[in-house]
């Protein structure tokens, strides 16, 4: 909501400082590839043969103690039981399961069983062009609205399997160490992309992918001003990583139904833990 979010040039100045703290611990939510043996920095350009066209930038970890979180009233224990329908918060099938670094996936290897290709523009091939049914639908209802709208964006990595990220996060442990993975790859069963409900958008050109900067790309601005109307939230918003365990990822689409994702947005919640009420999640349990 524009509340939460702070103004432009702020999130330049954020970037900025996230680019003068190269050697620092990163940490990413969507990262899908494992590290070569030294972590680019997010100001150095990563060769091309080590990040693939779904694999996130990521933020300085440092940064927490630097900047509080915004000041904002609690959410009750749960604002979406005002809703008519409900849903689990469990179960990797419902549209509401919340997937955190306290909340694994179970079973830990769940697959959707409807996984589809929606038909948007894709930058990515193969389980990473993938979604289940429900998600797919709703995205191309979104994507073409946005078209409409005059702007440009592209599905930049949508489902990544078990198998998928058991291979990332070794690696990550493998070059860094499991602590420092643990900051920049989520644990194989953790991924909120393994459920389908999730997938990270582009701008049509390519700008700023994968970066702070994104924010300010017509696509972002675009999603998140609209994408309550079709069933989505920013999952992982600017300043809500003690809550959501991930830095701001304006790139990160979560669905979670339009009765849902239009009442969070009306009463002004910024996270998927706050509105149902779930704890906080800044580190695994």
């Amino acid at each position: 909501m524009a509340s939460r979010v702070p103004p432009a040039t702020s999130r330049r100045s954020f970037a900025r400082f996230l680019a003068a703290g190269a050697g620092l611990t990163v940490l990413a939510a969507c990262t899908p590839e494992a590290p070569a043996a030294v972590a680019p920095s997010s100001s150095s350009p990563v060769p091309a043969a080590t990040i693939s066209p779904s694999a996130t930038p990521t933020a300085v970890e440092s940064t927490t103690a630097a900047v509080a979180p915004p000041a904002q009233a609690p959410a009750p224990p749960s604002a979406a039981a005002a809703l008519p329908r409900q849903f689990s918060l469990t179960d990797p099938a419902s549209p509401w399961v919340v997937v955190n670094k306290h909340r694994p996936l179970a079973p830990a290897d769940f697959a959707p069983a409807d996984l589809v290709k929606p038909k948007v523009q894709l930058a990515v091939s193969g389980e990473a062009a993938l979604l289940n049914s429900t998600t797919a639908a709703a995205a191309e209802e979104m994507f073409a609205a946005a078209a409409r709208d005059g702007v440009a964006m592209t599905l930049a990595s949508g489902y990544r399997s078990h198998g998928t990220q058991v291979v990332t996060y070794n690696g990550y442990v493998a070059a860094r160490g499991q602590a420092d993975a643990d900051t920049a790859s989520a644990r194989p069963g953790y991924s909120e992309h393994q459920t389908g409900w999730a997938f990270d958008i582009a701008d049509g050109g390519g700008v700023c992918g994968f970066q702070p900067c994104f924010a300010d790309q017509p696509a972002a601005v675009w999603a998140k001003a609209n994408g309550h109307r079709f069933g989505f939230v920013v999952r992982y918003p600017w300043m809500f990583h003690p809550i959501t365990g991930y830095y701001y990822e304006p790139w990160h689409l979560r669905y979670i139904g339009v009765e849902a994702a239009t009442d969070m947005v009306g009463r002004g919640i910024s996270t998927v833990e706050e509105y149902f009420g779930v704890a906080a999640a800044p580190g695994y349990a």
